[in-house]
């Protein structure tokens, strides 16, 4: 019966592949979705409030594949990682990653703990906030939108 539960629960952080092991794209692909299927509450808090663009019309990512690593959330166009930390990260190891992230792909890490977004989800969101005013663009001057397609009618064809 355990192992039928443990086969359904999300990989823990130490299987992700954090540690550089040989573990293919693929296999990261299937834990980044078994993650998504599976969060933890702090998890699904934080992206209840990041979502659909719903935090200051910004877009986020949750449980992506950056590298040998899963991540909580992601922001694409100011290259910001967020993470949720439980009781089992190890903060030595934790800023080792982070600094491998920034060093590696240019990614800035943000971390709030299980308890800062199930107390203090507000104040989690205010330095979220502050971090991301203070992080520039990646894609600076680039439109958001394609401009749209003229009709048939704009081009002289009728």
């Amino acid at each position: 019966m355990v192992e039928a539960q443990t086969a359904q629960s999300a990989p823990s952080s130490l299987e992700e592949g954090v540690g550089g092991g040989d573990v293919t794209a693929e296999t990261l692909k299937a834990r980044a979705r078994a993650m998504r299927n599976n969060p933890t509450e702090p998890e699904k808090r934080l992206w209840m409030a990041l979502r659909s663009r719903r935090f200051t019309n910004t877009k986020f990512r949750r449980q992506d594949v950056i590298g040998q690593r899963i991540v909580d959330f992601f922001c694409p166009a100011k290259g910001l990682v967020v993470e949720v930390d439980g009781d089992t990260h190890d903060a030595p190891r934790d800023a080792v990653s982070d600094s491998r992230m920034l060093q590696e792909f240019g990614f800035c890490t943000v971390r709030f703990t299980n308890a800062d977004v199930m107390r203090n989800l507000e104040g989690c969101l205010m330095r979220l906030q502050t971090v991301l005013d203070g992080t520039p663009e990646r894609w600076a001057g680039r439109e958001l939108h394609h401009p749209p397609t003229p009709s048939s009618l704009e081009e002289g064809e009728s």
